[in-house]
């Protein structure tokens, strides 16, 4: 997983997802992250952030590539660029 932030200027961060955890009415993700720096990032995520989430995975372009073989199997994905 590749993060990158405004505050942080051109610095891309790559981690991993841990685990996600309930806490009250919330689900709380844990992302490692593992350069540049070794970093625990938490969120949160209300109900309504998980239905938007899962909203958008139904749209065709992102079902096609979640339900694709080649995606499987590719254990180093190219860079996306910019994002």
């Amino acid at each position: 997983m590749l993060f990158r932030s405004t505050g942080l200027g051109k610095t891309e961060l790559v981690g991993k997802v841990d685990t996600m955890k309930r806490q009250g009415d919330y689900l709380i993700m844990y992302v490692d992250v593992i350069e540049p720096v070794k970093w625990r990032i938490r969120a949160s995520m209300s109900f309504k952030d998980l239905a938007r989430v899962m909203g958008c995975c139904v749209k065709g372009s992102i079902m096609r590539f979640i339900l694709s073989p080649r995606q499987w199997r590719n254990r180093s994905p190219e860079h996306p660029g910019d994002f």
